[in-house]
């Protein structure tokens, strides 16, 4: 157990690594390019490891184990987490420059929540033994969730703009439908009125809360030691805002990773369960008495966490169809972000937008032939196409100014949207003849 004192340079630690991201990266607005995302991402991952290099020589190899497990398991379900971070920030329009406030937010909540639940969880860990079972159970459950089929992008955003915590928020205080700035409260016609800002950060918390509940009984499973367990939580929620920026955009290339996150979480979950049936006290279990299982030991545990995430993250890499897919649903998305003036004003962002779909459409162009027909069925993809070249045309005959050298999408490529549309009325055509028995 370790002493108050370094609990408290540990505490004091975080707190600091917090402030100096907030005050010198955070407060300021303003988009983190690749370069500065992966620089500071690399500098978050370097300290990580390095206070596992402590814990191992100071506190033992098996306590620097049990860290990097809890380490690796953590970050791989905060990676996982921001895919409703970019869902929910989608769906409120946030500004780009302003996400990372939003993120910075969301950490600093999670931080806290899942401290509470921590003690909470080794508080119920040291009185009840049966605690284990349940957490078991939890994570089977979440590992089975993770296998659902998922929802259609649109009606997914919708729930995650409109969950209860929203609408409750919505109904007791006055909204605003406009940001103003970063700013959380506005004036409306006199009267003082929540921004978006707020609703959104008020969703990314209520989210955290609820990932809280799955992420917690998963370290549990690794390790039962409350400073192991914070320390690893802690260090993997600290570069979610640096990795969210340098993966913005490769999420989705991440296909598979669900189904590695459900292999870790039912492994450990089972883990969990046969520690509980070796410490047993249930009286309706083997009458209260421990049972002879196999106990897997955390570099085991290790092992199988570090190899299902290479297998799934290859896999995915690796998949055309994945590709495809991927390349498919970001156009889509950029179109939708270049197009909406709601969701960014500032034209020099718009334009780096329609360069990001500029290049995506080339991407789409070289899709492999055989999985051209993904494309037949995406109307809304299309029409967003066409009328993002119109929009940006347009501005180009407005503004010559801006583009003393010519306009620099010239050199681009353009789908040729209309193939795509005759390909996919005449495959309905198709289906239609074929399923008309007159025809037959």
């Amino acid at each position: 157990m370790e002493s108050g004192t370094i609990w408290l340079l540990t505490v004091v630690f975080i707190i600091g690594l917090l402030a100096f991201d907030f005050f010198f990266h955070v407060r300021k607005a303003h988009i983190p390019t690749i370069k500065e995302a992966a620089k500071w991402t690399a500098i978050y991952v370097s300290v990580a490891i390095l206070f596992g290099v402590y814990v191992w020589l100071s506190l033992g190899h098996q306590r620097g184990v049990e860290f990097y497990a809890g380490y690796i398991t953590e970050l791989s379900l905060s990676v996982d987490n921001l895919f409703v971070f970019l869902i929910i920030m989608s769906s409120f329009k946030v500004p780009r420059a302003d996400q990372q406030k939003v993120l910075m937010f969301g950490i600093v909540v999670s931080l806290i929540a899942r401290t509470a639940f921590i003690f909470l969880g080794v508080a119920l860990i040291n009185s009840f033994a049966w605690i284990f079972y349940l957490f078991g159970l939890i994570l089977l459950v979440t590992a089975g969730n993770l296998l659902k089929p998922e929802e259609d992008s649109d009606d997914e955003e919708s729930s995650e703009a409109n969950n209860f915590i929203i609408r409750l928020a919505k109904r007791v205080m006055h909204t605003s439908e406009h940001y103003d700035g970063d700013k959380l409260f506005t004036t409306i016609d006199g009267k003082r009125a929540m921004t978006p800002m707020l609703l959104v950060m008020v969703a990314i918390g209520g989210t955290d809360v609820m990932f809280a509940l799955d992420s917690i009984p998963a370290i549990f499973g690794l390790t039962q030691d409350p400073y192991i367990v914070f320390t690893a939580v802690a260090f993997s929620l600290l570069g979610l805002r640096q990795l969210y920026f340098l993966i913005d955009g490769l999420l989705d290339r991440l296909i598979y990773l669900k189904y590695g996150l459900a292999a870790i979480l039912a492994f450990i979950g089972v883990k969990l369960i046969l520690h509980a049936l070796h410490e047993n006290t249930v009286p309706f279990i083997n009458g209260g008495h421990h049972v002879e299982v196999i106990e897997v030991t955390t570099q085991q545990s290790l092992l199988v966490i570090v190899v299902s995430l290479l297998v799934v993250v290859v896999a995915s890499l690796m998949s055309p169809k994945g590709k495809a897919l991927t390349v498919i649903k970001n156009t889509r998305r950029h179109a939708k972000q270049y197009l909406d003036l709601e969701y960014e004003v500032d034209q020099e962002v718009r334009e780096q937008n329609y360069r990001r779909l500029a290049k995506e459409e080339q991407q789409l162009l070289e899709i492999q032939p055989k999985f051209k027909f993904l494309i037949h069925g995406e109307k809304e993809l299309l029409d967003l196409l066409d009328e993002a070249h119109h929009v940006h045309d347009e501005y180009i005959l407005e503004h010559p100014q801006a583009y003393p050298d010519g306009d620099w999408a010239s050199g681009y490529d353009r789908l040729d949207t209309g193939h795509y549309r005759r390909a996919a009325d005449e495959e309905k055509a198709g289906d239609a003849e074929a399923s008309d028995p007159e025809k037959q």
